[in-house]
Protein backbone atom coordinates (compact mmCIF):
# COMPACT_ATOMS: atom_id res chain seq x y z
CA UNK A 1 0.00 0.00 0.00
CA UNK A 2 2.55 2.11 0.64
CA UNK A 3 4.33 1.72 -2.63
CA UNK A 4 1.35 2.30 -4.31
CA UNK A 5 0.82 5.42 -2.29
CA UNK A 6 4.33 6.64 -3.20
CA UNK A 7 3.74 6.30 -7.19
CA UNK A 8 0.60 8.12 -6.74
CA UNK A 9 2.29 11.38 -5.32
CA UNK A 10 4.52 11.13 -7.98
CA UNK A 11 2.30 11.20 -10.63
CA UNK A 12 0.75 13.71 -9.41
CA UNK A 13 3.45 15.89 -8.17
CA UNK A 14 4.67 15.70 -11.92
CA UNK A 15 1.43 16.70 -13.04
CA UNK A 16 1.54 19.74 -11.20
CA UNK A 17 4.81 21.08 -12.75
CA UNK A 18 2.81 21.81 -15.66
CA UNK A 19 -0.04 24.55 -15.34
CA UNK A 20 -2.27 22.17 -17.93
CA UNK A 21 -2.90 18.74 -19.29
CA UNK A 22 -1.47 18.63 -22.89
CA UNK A 23 -4.13 16.53 -25.03
CA UNK A 24 -3.43 13.56 -26.82
CA UNK A 25 -2.87 13.58 -30.97
CA UNK A 26 -2.06 17.40 -31.05
CA UNK A 27 0.97 16.21 -33.01
CA UNK A 28 -0.98 13.47 -35.00
CA UNK A 29 0.91 14.11 -38.71
CA UNK A 30 3.90 15.91 -36.85
CA UNK A 31 7.37 15.25 -36.35
CA UNK A 32 9.95 16.17 -33.35
CA UNK A 33 13.29 15.69 -34.54
CA UNK A 34 15.84 15.20 -31.20
CA UNK A 35 19.16 15.86 -31.30
CA UNK A 36 20.96 13.65 -27.78
CA UNK A 37 24.78 13.91 -27.42
CA UNK A 38 25.44 10.12 -26.71
CA UNK A 39 24.05 6.72 -26.84
CA UNK A 40 27.34 5.44 -24.31
CA UNK A 41 25.81 7.71 -21.53
CA UNK A 42 23.18 5.78 -19.36
CA UNK A 43 21.55 9.45 -18.39
CA UNK A 44 20.59 9.50 -22.46
CA UNK A 45 19.23 6.03 -22.94
CA UNK A 46 16.53 7.62 -19.85
CA UNK A 47 16.80 10.61 -21.87
CA UNK A 48 15.65 8.96 -25.01
CA UNK A 49 13.14 6.79 -23.55
CA UNK A 50 10.86 8.75 -21.64
CA UNK A 51 11.20 11.68 -24.27
CA UNK A 52 9.73 9.10 -26.91
CA UNK A 53 7.27 7.92 -24.65
CA UNK A 54 5.66 12.06 -23.67
CA UNK A 55 5.63 12.77 -27.37
CA UNK A 56 4.54 10.15 -28.61
CA UNK A 57 1.70 9.88 -26.25
CA UNK A 58 0.64 13.63 -28.20
CA UNK A 59 0.76 11.74 -31.65
CA UNK A 60 4.13 13.14 -32.84
CA UNK A 61 6.71 10.81 -34.65
CA UNK A 62 10.10 11.01 -33.07
CA UNK A 63 12.95 10.80 -34.85
CA UNK A 64 16.53 10.37 -32.58
CA UNK A 65 19.98 11.01 -33.07
CA UNK A 66 22.96 10.98 -31.35
CA UNK A 67 26.29 13.37 -32.00
CA UNK A 68 28.21 11.04 -29.97
CA UNK A 69 29.46 14.28 -28.86
CA UNK A 70 31.02 15.69 -31.80
CA UNK A 71 29.59 19.36 -32.35
CA UNK A 72 29.99 19.63 -35.95
CA UNK A 73 27.97 16.65 -36.32
CA UNK A 74 25.25 17.72 -34.03
CA UNK A 75 25.00 21.16 -36.46
CA UNK A 76 24.35 18.99 -39.32
CA UNK A 77 22.04 16.70 -37.58
CA UNK A 78 20.26 19.93 -36.67
CA UNK A 79 20.00 21.60 -40.54
CA UNK A 80 19.11 17.93 -42.00
CA UNK A 81 16.33 17.71 -39.72
CA UNK A 82 15.27 21.26 -41.00
CA UNK A 83 16.03 20.10 -44.40
CA UNK A 84 13.66 17.36 -44.35
CA UNK A 85 11.06 20.28 -42.92
CA UNK A 86 10.29 18.44 -39.14
CA UNK A 87 7.85 20.33 -37.19
CA UNK A 88 10.13 20.99 -34.14
CA UNK A 89 13.66 20.09 -32.62
CA UNK A 90 14.21 19.00 -29.19
CA UNK A 91 18.16 19.46 -28.87
CA UNK A 92 20.55 19.05 -26.14
CA UNK A 93 23.89 20.10 -26.90
CA UNK A 94 27.31 18.44 -27.35
CA UNK A 95 28.97 21.76 -27.26
CA UNK A 96 26.74 24.51 -26.01
CA UNK A 97 29.07 26.96 -27.56
CA UNK A 98 28.86 25.51 -30.86
CA UNK A 99 25.49 25.66 -32.23
CA UNK A 100 24.51 29.21 -32.46
CA UNK A 101 24.51 29.09 -36.19
CA UNK A 102 22.41 25.53 -36.81
CA UNK A 103 19.66 27.31 -34.16
CA UNK A 104 19.28 30.44 -36.49
CA UNK A 105 19.00 28.16 -39.66
CA UNK A 106 16.09 26.50 -37.59
CA UNK A 107 14.96 30.11 -36.58
CA UNK A 108 14.70 31.18 -40.19
CA UNK A 109 12.77 28.26 -41.01
CA UNK A 110 10.19 29.32 -38.64
CA UNK A 111 10.90 25.50 -37.17
CA UNK A 112 11.00 25.63 -32.80
CA UNK A 113 13.39 24.38 -31.23
CA UNK A 114 13.34 23.37 -27.16
CA UNK A 115 17.00 23.40 -25.84
CA UNK A 116 16.97 20.61 -23.55
CA UNK A 117 19.59 19.88 -20.33
CA UNK A 118 22.20 21.85 -21.89
CA UNK A 119 22.09 25.55 -22.73
CA UNK A 120 22.64 26.78 -25.95
CA UNK A 121 25.17 30.01 -25.43
CA UNK A 122 25.30 33.42 -27.55
CA UNK A 123 22.12 32.96 -29.64
CA UNK A 124 19.28 35.30 -29.80
CA UNK A 125 16.87 32.37 -31.14
CA UNK A 126 16.88 30.20 -27.99
CA UNK A 127 14.31 30.97 -25.85
CA UNK A 128 13.24 27.92 -23.72
CA UNK A 129 14.97 25.35 -22.16
CA UNK A 130 14.01 22.39 -19.93
CA UNK A 131 17.19 21.45 -17.24
CA UNK A 132 17.89 20.48 -13.56
CA UNK A 133 18.56 23.07 -10.85
CA UNK A 134 21.86 22.99 -11.82
CA UNK A 135 22.90 25.20 -8.76
CA UNK A 136 21.19 23.49 -6.64
CA UNK A 137 22.44 20.06 -8.05
CA UNK A 138 26.36 21.20 -7.43
CA UNK A 139 25.33 22.32 -3.84
CA UNK A 140 23.80 19.49 -2.92
CA UNK A 141 26.92 17.68 -3.65
CA UNK A 142 29.29 19.79 -1.84
CA UNK A 143 26.95 19.81 1.63
CA UNK A 144 26.75 16.02 1.49
CA UNK A 145 30.90 15.97 1.60
CA UNK A 146 30.54 18.58 4.39
CA UNK A 147 27.97 16.98 6.38
CA UNK A 148 29.64 13.48 5.50
CA UNK A 149 33.00 14.93 7.13
CA UNK A 150 31.02 16.41 9.86
CA UNK A 151 33.05 19.59 8.45
CA UNK A 152 30.97 22.04 10.57
CA UNK A 153 31.47 20.51 13.84
CA UNK A 154 35.29 21.40 13.18
CA UNK A 155 36.47 17.65 12.20
CA UNK A 156 39.40 17.39 9.95
CA UNK A 157 41.46 18.29 8.25
CA UNK A 158 40.75 16.00 5.19
CA UNK A 159 42.32 15.52 1.82
CA UNK A 160 39.63 15.43 -1.17
CA UNK A 161 40.43 15.98 -4.59
CA UNK A 162 37.84 17.93 -7.45
CA UNK A 163 36.68 16.03 -10.60
CA UNK A 164 34.48 18.80 -12.94
CA UNK A 165 32.08 18.53 -15.78
CA UNK A 166 33.24 18.87 -19.32
CA UNK A 167 33.92 23.26 -20.36
CA UNK A 168 31.61 22.54 -23.38
CA UNK A 169 29.43 22.16 -21.20
CA UNK A 170 27.82 25.55 -19.86
CA UNK A 171 26.01 23.32 -16.63
CA UNK A 172 29.45 22.35 -15.26
CA UNK A 173 30.13 25.75 -14.17
CA UNK A 174 27.12 25.85 -12.45
CA UNK A 175 27.71 22.68 -10.83
CA UNK A 176 30.71 23.74 -10.27
CA UNK A 177 30.12 27.32 -8.70
CA UNK A 178 27.35 25.23 -6.09
CA UNK A 179 30.07 23.22 -4.81
CA UNK A 180 32.47 25.09 -4.48
CA UNK A 181 30.47 27.31 -2.10
CA UNK A 182 29.47 24.46 0.35
CA UNK A 183 33.48 23.41 -0.17
CA UNK A 184 35.31 26.84 -0.18
CA UNK A 185 34.88 27.90 3.63
CA UNK A 186 36.33 24.64 4.44
CA UNK A 187 39.72 25.03 1.73
CA UNK A 188 39.77 28.71 3.18
CA UNK A 189 40.59 27.38 6.91
CA UNK A 190 42.34 23.81 6.12
CA UNK A 191 39.95 21.36 7.31
CA UNK A 192 40.34 20.40 3.09
CA UNK A 193 43.47 20.01 1.78
CA UNK A 194 43.46 19.52 -2.06
CA UNK A 195 47.50 17.70 -2.62
CA UNK A 196 47.12 17.80 -6.19
CA UNK A 197 46.50 21.93 -5.77
CA UNK A 198 44.20 21.36 -8.31
CA UNK A 199 41.03 23.38 -8.18
CA UNK A 200 39.90 25.47 -10.89
CA UNK A 201 37.32 24.52 -13.03
CA UNK A 202 40.28 24.71 -15.78
CA UNK A 203 42.39 21.69 -13.45
CA UNK A 204 39.46 20.14 -12.74
CA UNK A 205 37.45 19.51 -15.93
CA UNK A 206 36.77 16.25 -17.39
CA UNK A 207 36.43 16.08 -21.05
CA UNK A 208 33.11 15.10 -22.52
CA UNK A 209 32.40 13.53 -19.09
CA UNK A 210 34.31 11.06 -19.69
CA UNK A 211 35.16 8.24 -17.16
CA UNK A 212 38.04 7.04 -18.63
CA UNK A 213 39.38 10.24 -18.43
CA UNK A 214 38.50 10.97 -14.84
CA UNK A 215 40.10 7.39 -13.98
CA UNK A 216 43.79 8.31 -15.71
CA UNK A 217 43.94 11.79 -14.05
CA UNK A 218 43.03 9.95 -10.11
CA UNK A 219 45.37 7.29 -11.48
CA UNK A 220 48.03 10.62 -11.73
CA UNK A 221 46.90 12.34 -8.48
CA UNK A 222 46.86 9.13 -6.43
CA UNK A 223 50.64 8.29 -7.87
CA UNK A 224 51.98 11.62 -7.41
CA UNK A 225 50.73 13.08 -4.51
CA UNK A 226 49.23 9.87 -2.37
CA UNK A 227 52.30 7.45 -2.76
CA UNK A 228 53.34 9.01 0.54
CA UNK A 229 50.88 7.29 2.09
CA UNK A 230 48.51 10.18 2.43
CA UNK A 231 44.85 8.95 2.65
CA UNK A 232 42.25 10.49 0.13
CA UNK A 233 39.19 10.46 1.97
CA UNK A 234 36.88 12.63 -0.44
CA UNK A 235 36.51 13.22 -4.06
CA UNK A 236 33.93 15.93 -5.78
CA UNK A 237 33.13 13.75 -8.75
CA UNK A 238 30.49 15.73 -10.59
CA UNK A 239 28.00 12.39 -11.93
CA UNK A 240 27.99 9.14 -12.13
CA UNK A 241 30.43 8.36 -14.66
CA UNK A 242 33.45 10.51 -13.29
CA UNK A 243 32.57 8.92 -10.25
CA UNK A 244 33.14 5.13 -11.53
CA UNK A 245 36.31 6.64 -13.39
CA UNK A 246 37.65 7.60 -9.55
CA UNK A 247 36.86 4.87 -7.76
CA UNK A 248 38.26 2.14 -10.39
CA UNK A 249 41.31 4.31 -9.87
CA UNK A 250 41.23 4.06 -6.12
CA UNK A 251 40.36 0.57 -6.32
CA UNK A 252 44.14 -0.15 -8.38
CA UNK A 253 45.80 1.88 -5.54
CA UNK A 254 44.72 -0.30 -3.06
CA UNK A 255 41.41 1.42 -2.07
CA UNK A 256 38.34 -0.64 -0.51
CA UNK A 257 39.73 -2.54 2.32
CA UNK A 258 38.61 -1.95 6.18
CA UNK A 259 42.23 -0.50 6.38
CA UNK A 260 42.20 1.72 3.75
CA UNK A 261 38.39 2.39 2.58
CA UNK A 262 37.16 4.05 -0.42
CA UNK A 263 36.93 8.03 -0.59
CA UNK A 264 33.63 9.35 -0.30
CA UNK A 265 32.03 10.28 -3.92
CA UNK A 266 29.64 11.88 -5.33
CA UNK A 267 27.66 11.94 -8.62
CA UNK A 268 24.74 12.86 -10.25
CA UNK A 269 22.07 10.93 -12.78
CA UNK A 270 21.24 7.80 -10.82
CA UNK A 271 22.70 5.43 -13.32
CA UNK A 272 21.79 1.63 -12.60
CA UNK A 273 25.46 1.32 -12.14
CA UNK A 274 25.53 3.79 -9.47
CA UNK A 275 23.09 2.51 -7.94
CA UNK A 276 24.54 -0.79 -7.80
CA UNK A 277 27.75 0.65 -6.72
CA UNK A 278 26.17 3.01 -3.63
CA UNK A 279 24.34 -0.51 -2.81
CA UNK A 280 27.87 -2.12 -2.49
CA UNK A 281 29.46 0.43 -0.65
CA UNK A 282 31.56 2.03 -3.35
CA UNK A 283 30.14 4.96 -4.52
CA UNK A 284 28.93 7.02 -1.60
CA UNK A 285 26.04 9.30 -3.51
CA UNK A 286 24.45 10.41 -6.46
CA UNK A 287 21.68 13.20 -7.14
CA UNK A 288 18.59 12.04 -8.21
CA UNK A 289 17.39 14.43 -11.11
CA UNK A 290 14.00 12.81 -11.93
CA UNK A 291 14.75 12.45 -15.81
CA UNK A 292 10.84 11.94 -16.52
CA UNK A 293 10.08 15.34 -15.39
CA UNK A 294 12.63 16.83 -17.26
CA UNK A 295 11.62 14.96 -19.95
CA UNK A 296 7.67 16.24 -19.82
CA UNK A 297 8.72 19.38 -19.62
CA UNK A 298 10.56 18.98 -23.36
CA UNK A 299 7.90 17.52 -24.56
CA UNK A 300 5.19 19.64 -23.16
CA UNK A 301 7.46 22.76 -24.49
CA UNK A 302 8.17 21.66 -27.44
CA UNK A 303 4.32 20.43 -28.34
CA UNK A 304 3.14 24.31 -27.04
CA UNK A 305 5.82 25.68 -29.37
CA UNK A 306 4.90 23.83 -32.52
CA UNK A 307 1.21 25.30 -31.77
CA UNK A 308 2.11 28.87 -31.50
CA UNK A 309 2.33 28.68 -27.21
CA UNK A 310 4.40 29.43 -24.55
CA UNK A 311 5.70 26.18 -22.66
CA UNK A 312 2.26 25.31 -20.22
CA UNK A 313 4.64 24.95 -17.33
CA UNK A 314 3.67 25.96 -13.74
CA UNK A 315 5.31 29.37 -12.50
CA UNK A 316 7.21 27.88 -9.35
CA UNK A 317 9.13 25.85 -11.77
CA UNK A 318 10.54 28.48 -14.24
CA UNK A 319 13.78 30.68 -13.88
CA UNK A 320 16.07 32.16 -16.05
CA UNK A 321 18.92 31.93 -17.04
CA UNK A 322 21.53 34.25 -19.67
CA UNK A 323 22.86 32.51 -22.46
CA UNK A 324 25.17 35.73 -22.43
CA UNK A 325 22.80 37.36 -25.43
CA UNK A 326 19.26 36.73 -23.91
CA UNK A 327 17.65 35.58 -20.80
CA UNK A 328 16.16 31.95 -21.25
CA UNK A 329 12.90 30.85 -19.43
CA UNK A 330 14.01 27.77 -18.20
CA UNK A 331 12.32 25.19 -16.46
CA UNK A 332 14.03 23.82 -13.52
CA UNK A 333 13.52 19.71 -12.04
CA UNK A 334 14.18 20.00 -8.36
CA UNK A 335 17.28 17.69 -7.25
CA UNK A 336 17.49 14.92 -4.18
CA UNK A 337 20.36 13.40 -2.57
CA UNK A 338 20.29 9.79 -3.04
CA UNK A 339 22.22 7.38 -0.37
CA UNK A 340 22.29 3.97 0.47
CA UNK A 341 19.82 5.21 3.17
CA UNK A 342 16.88 6.14 0.90
CA UNK A 343 18.06 4.76 -2.98
CA UNK A 344 14.94 1.99 -2.32
CA UNK A 345 12.40 4.74 -1.87
CA UNK A 346 13.87 7.70 -4.28
CA UNK A 347 14.36 4.95 -7.04
CA UNK A 348 12.20 2.11 -6.74
CA UNK A 349 9.06 2.95 -4.89
CA UNK A 350 8.66 6.07 -6.61
CA UNK A 351 8.83 3.25 -9.88
CA UNK A 352 11.82 5.13 -11.05
CA UNK A 353 13.15 1.71 -11.55
CA UNK A 354 11.93 -1.79 -11.20
CA UNK A 355 13.38 -5.00 -10.23
CA UNK A 356 14.41 -5.79 -14.22
CA UNK A 357 15.97 -2.05 -14.62
CA UNK A 358 18.70 -3.29 -11.49
CA UNK A 359 19.27 -6.50 -12.95
CA UNK A 360 17.91 -8.69 -10.58
CA UNK A 361 14.81 -10.30 -9.28
CA UNK A 362 11.84 -8.97 -7.24
CA UNK A 363 12.98 -10.57 -4.06
CA UNK A 364 16.88 -9.45 -4.62
CA UNK A 365 15.71 -6.38 -4.70
CA UNK A 366 13.01 -6.52 -1.95
CA UNK A 367 16.21 -7.96 0.22
CA UNK A 368 18.68 -4.92 -0.32
CA UNK A 369 15.73 -2.55 1.19
CA UNK A 370 17.14 -0.67 4.06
Amino acid sequence: MKKVLVIVLSALMLIACFSGVTAENRGEGKTVGVCLTSQALARTVLDSIYLTEYLTEMGYDVDIVYSEQDAARQAEQMETFVSRGVDGIIISPSDGTALSNAVEVAAENEIPVMVYDALIMNSEYVSYYATDDLYAVGATQGKYIVDKLDLANGAGPFNIELFSGSMTDNNAQYFYQGAMDQLQPYLDNGMLVVRSGQTTRNQTTTEKWSATVAQARADAILSTYYSDGEHLDAVLTQNDDLAAGVIAACKSAGYGTPENPLPITTGQDCNVSAIISIINDEQTSTVFKNIKELAKAGAVGIDNLIHGEKPDWAPEMVGIYNNNVVDVETYQVKPLLLTKDNWYELIVESGFYDAEDLGMTQAELDALKP
